[in-house]
This record gives C-alpha cells, structure tokens and sequence, in this order.
C-alpha cells in the first residue's frame, strides 16, 4: 500500500489501457498510510490478542502498556512474528512517525476491549512523547496473573 491505489497491469496490445489484477494488501500498512493521510489524531489496531509483549510465551512475559517507536524499533519488536505482530507494530510506528500532525497516537489491542483500549487500561499505546524510560509496563493484579502469561500454542502466535 505504500504507492496506494488499485493493484491494475496494462493490457499489451492496448498500453494506454489498465485492468485491474488480483493482489494481496498488507491491510495493517493500508490503514496506517490512509491515517496519515487523513490528519487522523489515532490509529488503532483491533486483534483477537492483546498489546505487544516482551518474551511472550515465557514465564517472565510482560505486556507493554505505553511505548516509543524508537524503543520498539531498538528491540526490534514483533520480529519474531512477522505474519502476526509485526505488521501490525510497523504499521503502527509508521503512523506515529509520519504522522504530520504533533500528539498523535497508535494502539494495539483485542477488539472486545476497544473501550479499555483508549484509556490505556488495556492494549499498547504508541507515541514519541510522554513515556517515561521510553516503555510503561502493564501491571496485572493478582486475578489475572493466574492467566497471565499467555501460553504459546501450536496455532500462529498472536502478540509480538
């Protein structure tokens, strides 16, 4: 999506002629393109996982609950899970970073807590300014550590 616009091949004996094609988008990259685009003060990601984890899987698993482009891109996060997460983390860092506009945000999170999402209670906020030690990590009360960390399965993963 980075040229934007309809996937199309020219039809050789008529080069003035374009049909449209099949093709697969990086819908993640799209929306982050067509956010800035529009001046749009946010862009959130809604999965069927949660944020962005550190050592997902893991007994020491952690998830984000606000953070810099720079840090995920200096721990190279999501790289792990390229047909998962790291879509999503890099179209998320793309909007913050090419974002026109001062202030603006991105979110990852599940979509059944889209409303928790936008009062940074759950999910991953992504933005240049505010974020002490360049990482906020979420802290879980008791009740939940007992489903915390998510365990990896033989499905794809879900969080980066």
């Amino acid at each position: 999506c980075g040229g934007g616009g309809v996937p199309v091949s020219r039809v050789p004996s008529r080069p003035e002629t374009l049909i449209g094609v099949e093709a697969v988008i990086d819908k993640d990259a799209c929306g982050s393109k067509l956010a800035v685009d529009l001046e749009a003060d946010a862009f959130i990601i809604l999965t069927d996982g949660g944020g962005i984890w550190k050592n997902f899987g893991k007994p020491d698993a952690q998830e984000m609950a606000m953070v810099t482009p720079e840090y995920l891109l200096g721990t190279k996060a999501g790289k792990k899970f390229p047909g998962s997460m790291g879509p999503k983390i890099e179209a998320a860092i793309g909007f913050v970073q090419n974002s026109s506009k001062k202030g603006v945000f991105a979110a990852i999170g599940d979509l059944k807590d889209a409303a928790d999402i936008m009062s940074n209670r759950e999910g991953t906020i992504i933005k240049e300014d505010n974020v002490e030690n360049s990482v906020v990590w979420r802290e879980r009360s008791a009740e939940t550590e007992e489903v915390m960390p998510p365990k990896l399965t033989q499905d794809p993963p879900k969080y980066g």
